[in-house]
């Protein structure tokens, strides 16, 4: 009974996330390796918390109060920046699921090092409630908290230390209130379980209704660009125009890899795009087998423009987290 009631409602909840998921933004696999990186976490903070507290003498209450909240936090953060970085989280939705997912297995785990060391001793069944509830909701929100900080704060932005600080704040501040035991741990519990949620499914409204607007917004312009390449008229349009003012400070070869780049990152973008509208609505999704060719090629005329041919471009092509995300939704699970 012990086990179930500590370690089963976490990943209970994660299974709500991931029905809620309705653009079905979720790799599997990514989310085992969140899942797998949280177990890690665990592990790493029990060492590094203990040798914290022989080496400073903390206390458990300075230890668990301000000590562990922070580099627990840093630990299940590390996978989701990782993430972030190689565009494999590209919106609030799936960087909330991912960010829950570190924190059940960063609970799960927590929960059954708990268990093993004290389960005989501890007999109390609420103790137990409060951990398997409020303990591990509250690892599990803090941690999506701090990913959707970092997706939303990261997308338009390159500067990684402000979105990181505020997410570190941000969960540390719960993760820490927590501990403080201000109030009775079977009430912490309760606060937990109805502000976590209330808060996720603000998230979800919010994420659902920005990906809907990013779709509408960006697949007709991106759609109509490609049309206008695709039968000649390219030049006439602004974009057009603007690459032609541009091409003197290119080499020959330069240009003429750069408006395959672009067109080749239109089609595959449109084809990403068009797969998360036929995920929303369930439908079959159509296989290209020659999909992770173009997605090579895609990577070699990047390599061959360089950063300055992917910068000259960035005023005609929409270029962001969110835009390179969707290229990865692509590959084959």
């Amino acid at each position: 009974m012990k086990i179930v009631i500590s370690l089963i409602p976490v990943l209970l909840f994660l299974g709500l996330l991931l029905f809620f998921d309705s653009f079905r933004l979720i790799n599997r696999w990514v989310l085992i390796i969140c899942l797998l990186w949280g177990v890690v976490a665990a592990s790493l903070s029990l060492v590094g918390n203990t040798l914290l507290a022989s080496s400073f003498s903390l206390s458990f209450d300075i230890l668990s109060r301000y000590v562990a909240p922070f580099t627990e936090e840093i630990l299940k953060m590390l996978i989701l920046i990782f993430l972030i970085s190689r565009h494999r989280i590209g919106f609030a939705i799936d960087a909330a699921i991912y960010g829950f997912a570190v924190g059940s297995g960063f609970a799960f785990t927590e929960n059954l090092i708990y268990l093993l060391q004290l389960g005989s001793e501890q007999s109390n069944l609420w103790i137990w409630i409060s951990r398997g509830v409020g303990t591990a909701v509250m690892h599990g929100g803090a941690s999506a908290i701090a990913g959707v900080i970092l997706v939303n704060r990261l997308t338009d932005s390159r500067n990684l230390f402000q979105p990181l600080l505020l997410a570190v704040v941000i969960a540390y501040l719960i993760h820490a209130l927590y501990n403080a035991f201000l109030i009775s741990p079977l009430f912490s519990a309760l606060v937990v379980i109805i502000i976590v949620p209330v808060m996720l499914v603000i998230v979800f409204r919010m994420g659902e209704r920005n990906l809907k607007r990013w779709l509408d917004v960006n697949m007709d312009a991106e759609v109509g660009l490609l049309l206008m390449i695709n039968h000649g008229k390219f030049s006439k349009t602004r974009a057009g125009a603007y690459l032609l003012s541009i091409k003197d400070h290119f080499p020959k070869e330069v240009v003429v890899d750069m408006y395959c780049f672009m067109t080749l990152y239109l089609e595959l973008s449109v084809k990403a795009k068009s797969l998360l509208l036929l995920k929303e609505n369930d439908l079959p999704l159509p296989m290209d087998p020659h999909i992770m060719d173009k997605l090579h090629e895609l990577d070699q005329l990047r390599k061959q423009i360089g950063k300055s041919g992917i910068l000259a471009l960035r005023p005609v092509l929409r270029m962001n987290r969110s835009d390179l995300w969707a290229l990865s939704i692509l590959k084959p699970d």
